[in-house]
């Protein structure tokens, strides 16, 4: 037999050089993912943003609109979020910076005569916020009856004060963080949309029977005056120190929502000193950190988010305006046994973003020192409670599984 010879190439290429192995390698797979947007194109288009929320703050503005640069970003972040236009959240910066400025201008409200007019209510305070806190547990457990939501994700979703800190502490809890933070932000949003509308009311009201009339907003300070003291720059600087150190301290400290509590607590101190200027953001400035505040709360509710609860959201949205309207009760007592207005005691103990809360006590001139008391103290109560709240009604149960 023939010895057989090595058997003959069949392939009609010969082996590729490199040359060849160059010329012919595969062209890439063009890539059917979204384009990826670059910073400068993203950051301009949020500058295009935060300048079309502050035009629409101005329109409302002129047409006597309560909070009009709150709800007016509000409702532009919330209609670009739904059609899709964009799907970011709003900037890291532009995040903390606002969050930061509104610490400080909620610290500059505490006065000494502030906090000692606020010491007479601190019994009945604490009472409210104490039922304010019972009466949100006690709605999440009959959310959570149906068992479509885990008790520790309706504890979490309902509990007011404290959002972002309390969707951080969502995984360790074992609840659901996209129902979480999903219940959180649109009960901001709700009470961010209705508490300056009945705000308004109630001032209008007031007034029409014949109580104190509403301070007209007036001419209000130019453009170059964005901070209160009389030295504009001194002003500034102080203001950007505060959220500086207010921010680090903060996070030090490791206090629920740092970059808001920390320069509040900061510039607690540098008013109760009186050694510093006039720092809080007025004006322009004021304007431009509601519309901020605004946007971060109006982009959250996109169209994905909204159909992945689409099923839960009716008893979410009923057990919400159960809490709502418990809240404006206990604002009722409180008013009636504190002797305050009872426009005060609603904006302090309505269970919505301290942030937004404090824009419409801003706007409707209500008592911010008040205002911004209640609600600070219950934000710390609730981070502090919540956790083991939230524990102790789990009770070993896996949380509900969120459905499309």
């Amino acid at each position: 037999m023939a010895p057989t010879s090595a058997p003959e190439r069949t392939d009609a290429h010969p082996p590729p050089t490199l040359s060849t192995a160059v010329s012919t390698a595969p062209k890439p797979v063009p890539c059917t993912s979204e384009p990826r947007v670059s910073r400068p194109v993203r950051t301009g288009l949020w500058a295009l943003i935060i300048a079309g929320g502050y035009a629409a703050g101005l329109a409302a503005d002129a047409l006597g609109l309560p909070a009009p640069y709150l709800l007016s970003a509000l409702l532009v972040g919330a209609v670009l979020a739904l059609c899709g236009m964009v799907r970011d959240r709003l900037p890291a910066p532009a995040n903390r910076a606002s969050q930061a400025l509104v610490g400080a201008l909620m610290g500059s409200y505490l006065s000494p005569s502030a906090l000692v007019s606020a010491a007479p209510v601190a019994l009945p305070l604490t009472v409210v916020t104490a039922a304010t806190i019972a009466l949100s547990v006690a709605v999440a457990r009959f959310l959570a009856r149906g068992g479509r939501i885990g008790r520790p994700s309706a504890v979490l979703g309902m509990v007011p004060g404290g959002s972002a800190a309390i969707v951080t502490c969502a995984d360790e809890l074992n609840a659901d963080v996209r129902l979480v933070a999903f219940t959180q932000y649109l009960r901001v949003g709700l009470v961010a949309t209705t508490a300056p509308l009945a705000a308004h009311w109630m001032t209008s009201a007031a007034s029409a029977a014949g109580g104190h009339p509403a301070a007209g907003g007036g001419a209000g300070p130019g453009l170059l005056h964005v901070v209160a003291g009389s030295d504009q720059l001194t002003g500034l600087l102080t203001l950007a120190a505060i959220a500086v150190v207010g921010s680090w301290a903060g996070r030090r400290l490791r206090v629920p929502t740092p970059l808001l509590i920390g320069p509040m607590l900061v510039a607690l101190v540098a008013t109760l000193s009186g050694a510093v200027p006039g720092f809080a953001p007025v004006g322009v400035l004021q304007n431009i950190v509601f519309v901020l505040v605004g946007l971060d709360v109006g982009v959250r509710f996109t169209r994905r988010t909204l159909l992945g609860v689409r099923r839960l959201l009716p008893p979410i949205l009923v057990c919400m305006t159960v809490l709502c309207l418990g809240c404006a009760g206990l604002a009722w007592v409180f008013a009636g046994v504190a002797s305050i207005p009872f426009t005060d005691a609603y904006l302090a103990t309505t269970p919505g973003g301290i942030n937004a809360v404090l824009a419409t006590a801003v706007s409707s001139h209500a008592n911010v020192a008040l205002v911004s008391t209640v609600q600070s103290l219950r934000l710390l109560v609730v981070v502090l409670v919540t956790p083991l709240i939230t524990r102790r009604l789990a009770a070993g149960r896996p949380p509900a599984p969120l459905t499309a």
